[in-house]
């Protein structure tokens, strides 16, 4: 009897979870200056090492059965060994601070690395494959945080080092969260005022959507660094010849040319998203509603509007994500936000201080893509 694998993809990441044990699982220094020294699975716990080769096992084995209960197996299996690992590391952390110095530093390693990551990925896979419905998958992916993220208010991974450089920094952490989401929020609420005016422009008018995507095609070409760059000599021009700008916060650098690019970044898919939500909505629902006789105003708002809201919502999805990473970058003109912490730690080689900036960002992309995509399976499930 020939075996059959009906899920290849859980085939490919468990092997490639075997070819991780040979990565370090944590990083170990005596103190914050010293680089330290890898440090593999069965060198920490010489006596469970091999219980780490369990799990991959046994994904291997469900990999080749064909139901529905294999896949609920698989995602509590994987689960389990994502929550293990974030454990682990916290202990890993634990024990060694015991056996050196409080002064020590211990940070996850490349292996454990990509395996949260497979793990991860098993657990999207399958969610993915056991239902259709966008809820139940967000909330499968949802649940999948609840048990790492009272591992961390616990404190079971206060002795990692990232948790660590947390604590030392943590009013500049603070301000740092408070600057990236002002500059969010800054870019969201001009930038959809502005698509959705331009968008209905274009839709009311189709022979000026050429011109129009073709300026914003252009802008969006621009790499951001040089558009922040290139809005530093107007601006502060601006200042010099109106000496009250300066007085309500506008300046060459900092905040206002960083709003600037990303709002004018975030035009071409909110006009794009606009335009083409309006265009999708059916012809004969138009026409029933015309029936009804609703006017030009009451169609809008009643049919058009609630009909084109999902593409509208994927297009700000976009630029949500889109502008929680590009905040990053505007940290070089003075905008502030994680990109701060991200770059000091590249100027200073402290490792900590790059992560202690570049992952609170991934989280926060993470989230707000989230956020986004529970409401747009709300909108789904809720229209016919």
């Amino acid at each position: 009897m020939v075996l059959r694998c009906h899920n290849r993809v859980l085939l490919l990441l468990v092997i490639l979870a075997l070819a991780a044990t040979a990565l370090p699982f944590v990083n170990y220094a005596p103190n914050r200056l010293v680089s330290g020294e890898s440090r593999a699975l069965w060198q920490l716990w010489p006596s469970y090492a091999a219980l780490g080769l369990i799990v991959p096992a046994l994904l291997l084995v469900l990999a080749f059965l064909p139901r529905r209960g294999a896949l609920a197996a698989t995602l509590l299996l994987a689960e389990a060994a994502f929550i293990a690992l974030v454990w682990s590391a916290g202990r890993a952390a634990t024990d060694l601070a015991e056996q050196g110095s409080t002064l020590a530093r211990t940070s996850p390693g490349s292996g454990l690395w990509l395996w949260l990551a497979l793990s991860l990925l098993i657990c999207s896979d399958v969610i993915r494959r056991l239902t259709v419905n966008p809820i139940g998958r967000w909330l499968l992916q949802a649940q999948l945080w609840l048990a790492p993220l009272w591992l961390l208010l616990s404190g079971e991974l206060d002795r990692l080092s990232l948790l660590k450089e947390y604590a030392n920094r943590q009013e500049v952490f603070n301000d740092a969260l408070a600057q990236h989401l002002t500059i969010l929020f800054g870019t969201l609420v001009p930038a959809l005022a502005l698509g959705l005016a331009i968008g209905l422009w274009c839709y009311r008018h189709p022979a000026r959507q050429g011109p129009v995507f073709t300026v914003l095609n252009v802008i969006q070409t621009v790499p951001s660094v040089a558009l922040f760059g290139l809005l530093i000599a107007p601006l502060a021009g601006l200042v010099a010849e109106f000496p009250w700008l300066a007085r309500v916060g506008v300046a060459g650098t900092g905040l206002t040319p960083a709003l600037i690019a990303l709002v004018l970044y975030a035009l071409l898919p909110l006009v794009r998203g606009v335009v083409a939500g309006l265009n999708q909505v059916p012809a004969d629902v138009l026409e029933s509603a015309r029936g009804m006789g609703m006017s030009g105003k009451q169609q809008f708002w009643h049919v058009r509007l609630p009909l084109a809201l999902p593409i509208l919502l994927r297009s700000l999805r976009v630029v949500a994500v889109q502008t929680v990473g590009m905040a990053v970058i505007a940290a070089l003109i003075g905008a502030g936000g994680f990109g701060a912490l991200v770059f000091q730690g590249l100027l200073s080689s402290a490792l900590d201080l790059v992560l202690l900036g570049v992952i609170p960002v991934i989280a926060l992309a993470v989230a707000v893509d989230a956020l986004f995509a529970l409401g747009i399976a709300l909108l789904e499930v809720k229209q016919p």
